[in-house]
């Protein structure tokens, strides 16, 4: 059987443990594995008749071209934010001929079909794609249209629907908490009140777990709308408490004041979002004119991502990684490997567009004081949510 594998969307540490473990084992069973470069791109831009389309965007997998990625964050294979269900007139290839492209609404092509050629030409007889709501949410598609695939969750702010953990999830808390506990030097210095903006478009774990683990005073997420000028008079309160006088708080890019909106800037991309990022900053400007006090932000963004993946994110995307091996030598397709109340297990593929995966607000966090409230810990799975 080949295997093939490729990554979407945003980078998160642990993806390349999950290709290289995908990769040592079907080589043990007797499988090849065919990357393919640039996620969906790579499938869209992909010219079967031209060796050097091939070469640009497929890559043969082996133990021994693999066996250093998995020290590394990052994607050996590349990404890219690409729909091939809505490919807009400029961006369509000039070779998928118009039998294999389904015109949508307006400007938009629909280049499934031409995917799926592209995939059989190359010999691929299942597709691990590995990604969040968005690229998983084109594989169901693909599935639906008769593709075989296991998908594997992945995103930094842990929002797939259908799993508890997705890879990224723990090294983006665990920079961010190392970054957090570094800023408390130049906040206690200049006797700041310290505001960090953190990844997390509809989910503020994030930000609640990042806080809970730093200790820092108060978490705005991006579940719960806040009032700005109660949220400055209760950092005065933490900065007065404080004997350094300074006080920490942390926000999801998603949040939002009461009556508000987020805040969002360029164009959509090829799955209808909008850059986030800025209401942190704009909030920590809000703070400095209700108190007249100096504030100090940092936006964490990339350094959330970057770099190798913790002991968790390799445990739990090498795991994936099997599980996924598993559904298909079992021949089961059309799932999602996931992880549910400490639990390695499958859903269905279309999971990821069933819901949205957010905080429990009642259970962890205190909209009132903006801080988080785990009462109870006994019985709660390891991942809490």
């Amino acid at each position: 059987m080949k295997v093939g594998i490729l990554t979407g969307g945003g980078d998160v540490p642990g993806l390349n443990p999950a290709i290289r473990a995908v990769t040592l084992r079907a080589a043990k069973e007797g499988h090849s594995v065919l990357g393919i470069r640039k996620g969906w791109m790579g499938l869209l831009d992909l010219d079967t008749e031209n060796p050097d389309s091939v070469e640009r965007y497929t890559l043969p997998l082996t133990p021994d071209n693999t066996r250093k990625i998995e020290r590394t964050g990052g994607t050996f294979l590349h990404t890219a934010r690409v729909n091939p269900i809505s490919v807009n007139k400029d961006d369509l290839p000039w070779f998928i001929a118009e039998g294999d492209r389904i015109r949508g609404e307006g400007e938009t092509f629909d280049c499934t079909p031409h995917v799926i050629k592209n995939l059989e030409r190359l010999g691929v007889d299942v597709l691990i794609p590995i990604g969040g709501e968005d690229t998983l949410g084109y594989a169901s598609h693909l599935h639906r249209e008769g593709f075989p695939i296991v998908s594997i969750p992945k995103t930094m702010d842990n929002d797939v629907y259908g799993t508890d953990f997705c890879i990224g999830f723990s090294t983006a808390v665990t920079r961010s908490v190392e970054y957090i506990s570094q800023l408390r030097t130049s906040t206690g210095s200049h006797e700041r009140i310290g505001v960090v903006e953190l990844f997390g478009r509809s989910s503020g774990e994030t930000s609640l777990v990042s806080a809970y683990l730093a200790g820092v005073d108060r978490a705005v997420i991006s579940e719960v709308p806040f009032d700005a000028e109660h949220l400055a008079n209760l950092l005065m309160e933490d900065k007065h408490a404080n004997p350094s006088n300074y006080c920490m708080m942390t926000i999801s890019e998603g949040a939002s004041e009461i009556g508000g909106k987020v805040v969002e800037h360029g164009q959509a991309d090829a799955f209808g979002h909008r850059k986030l990022g800025g209401v942190g900053q704009e909030t920590a400007a809000r703070i400095e004119k209700l108190t007249g006090e100096k504030t100090l932000f940092q936006s964490l963004g990339y350094l959330m991502r970057s770099g190798a993946p913790d002991g968790l994110d390799t445990m739990v995307a090498k795991t994936f990684a099997n599980c996924a091996l598993d559904l298909i030598d079992a021949g089961t397709f059309g799932r999602m490997v996931a992880l549910r109340e400490g639990r390695y297990t499958h859903v269905e593929g279309d999971m990821p567009l069933m819901g949205e995966k957010k905080v429990d607000v009642e259970a962890l966090y205190d909209p009132k004081n903006y801080v988080p409230r785990v009462r109870h810990g006994l019985g709660l799975p390891m991942f809490m949510y």
